[in-house]
């Protein structure tokens, strides 16, 4: 601990993300991203970019990209906004539409960015314990708040949560913000951006990184009431006017308008996920339905953290958890078949 660290610094424990081992080869299944490239439009488009106009700067309002999401939703440009990453349009919404001293409330269990920006500028907050199945009690979110936020589906667990629990919430505090943040909205959901017309107070925030196989792009979206966007907007104009560079830009574009790569890929992970899942329910694990491109699971004779370090052992990461709830169970990304079917064969070393 630095002498020159600020109290803020001092008191915050930072998001931890999935490791990134360098010593050897391994089957990553332990940070959510897609197992196969982008399309080949997105490299396409991508290279043409890589020219002499890399000297000038981005569009700092992304108005082809705004324009390219707002068709494909129903949406108006007003209405869309980007980022580098949905990290980074989380971190703006939490100072845009969150106030010190306003209680805010999320679900206990949860992806942990959510504690950690409350902690870095200076919010309240109180988690509401999920249901004994790790579903979201929808009339413990009906009460006075200074806003909420809900990954759906949910992570870690995978679950999923429907459009009318979702609009039960957003009328309910119709005088606060509610983030539904649709990071794996595509694995098998239905997204809440559909809801956005009639509530000025709903923020939907989604990544190219799950579906859309750009996690190593860094692009995010955000959609809501132009009262909204503009609050966005505003933020980070006065933290960084060009956060999105020209490649990635490019890039995004070309994701969204492929949509027959981009549903090609889906499918095939869905698939994947859905005879993985039968694979693991027959060998005795407790898996959570998942409309995510992950699977949460549990088993009753073999403790995750040994299962976790087996695992790794045999070259195969996955995410392991260390928290109340959840520290006996696993969160395992969905690769390709061949991946899969390595896994499932690691897995049946152990004696359960």
């Amino acid at each position: 601990m630095s002498k020159f660290w600020s109290t803020i610094v001092r008191n915050l424990v930072p998001y931890v993300p999935g490791e990134q081992p360098k010593d050897k080869k391994y089957i990553k299944l332990n940070t959510n991203e897609n197992p196969y490239p982008p399309s080949p439009r997105v490299l396409e488009a991508i290279k043409k970019a890589a020219n002499g106009d890399l000297r000038l700067y981005p569009d700092p309002e992304f108005h082809e990209l705004r324009d390219t999401v707002a068709k494909y939703y129903g949406l108006s440009r007003e209405e869309v906004y980007a980022g580098n990453g949905s990290d980074e349009l989380l971190a703006f919404s939490f100072q845009a539409f969150f106030e010190p001293g306003k209680k805010i409330i999320f679900p206990d269990i949860t992806y942990s960015f959510y504690p950690v920006y409350c902690k870095l500028y200076n919010l309240d907050y109180e988690t509401v314990p999920l249901d004994d199945e790790f579903n979201v009690p929808v009339n413990d979110f009906l009460r006075e708040n200074g806003g909420i936020i809900i990954s759906n589906p949910k992570a870690p667990t995978a679950k999923y949560m429907g459009l009318d629990e979702i609009r039960s919430i957003v009328e309910y505090n119709k005088d606060s913000v509610v983030i539904i943040d649709e990071a794996y909205i595509d694995f098998g959901g239905e997204s809440a951006v559909k809801l956005i017309k009639d509530y000025n107070n709903l923020l939907v925030i989604q990544t190219m990184s799950k579906s859309r196989c750009l996690a190593g792009l860094r692009l995010g979206l955000v959609m809501g009431s132009k009262e909204l966007i503009d609050g966005i907007i505003r933020i980070k104009n006065s933290f960084n006017s060009y956060p999105v560079d020209r490649l990635a830009l490019a890039g995004a574009v070309e994701a969204i308008r492929d949509e027959e790569y981009f549903r090609e890929t889906v499918n095939k992970i869905i698939n994947t996920r859905e005879w993985v899942a039968i694979k693991l329910k027959e060998l005795g694990f407790y898996v959570l339905e998942s409309k995510a491109n992950f699977l949460f699971i549990s088993h009753s004779k073999i403790n995750a953290e040994v299962l976790f370090n087996h695992l790794r052992e045999n070259g195969i990461l996955v995410r392991f958890f260390k928290k109340p709830r959840i520290d006996n169970f696993l969160r395992v990304t969905i690769g390709t078949d061949s991946e899969m079917e390595e896994f499932v064969r690691v897995v049946k070393m152990l004696e359960f």
